[in-house]
């Protein structure tokens, strides 16, 4: 069982940045796929970025690349999504998620077997 909680988010003003974290709960982060993924009012929960568990790949979505860095700490049990230049676009709900994986990394919502609450952006103008 991976227990995930998100931080960072709030509201900033558009071409601002954020930077959101993610941590996790258990002594086998090291083993975990994880991934960022959003969600805005009447839409799908839609992949932002995600990083294998060693790191060594990692992959961004089209919508937020060149703005949007994934990293992550397993020292600290942390993943992190750096997000720059932000649009008003941009605004939702950002989860994380974990999957069990020495491997790859992950970009689909059903790969993924643990999910925090979320943490809430929102752009202004």
């Amino acid at each position: 069982q991976v227990h995930l909680v998100e931080s960072g988010g709030g509201l900033v003003q558009a071409g601002g940045s954020l930077r959101l974290s993610c941590v996790a709960s258990g002594r086998t982060f090291s083993s975990y796929a994880m991934g960022w993924f959003r969600q805005a009012p009447g839409r799908e929960r839609e992949f932002v970025a995600a990083i294998s568990a060693d790191a060594g790949g990692m992959e961004i979505a089209n919508s937020v690349k060149g703005r949007c860095t994934i990293s992550r700490d397993n020292a600290k049990n942390t993943v992190y999504l750096q997000m720059s230049s932000l649009k008003i676009e941009d605004t939702a709900v950002y989860y994380c998620a974990a999957t069990y994986s020495r491997g790859t990394y992950y970009t689909q919502r059903t790969q993924y077997d643990y999910w925090g609450q979320g943490t809430q952006v929102t752009v202004s103008s």
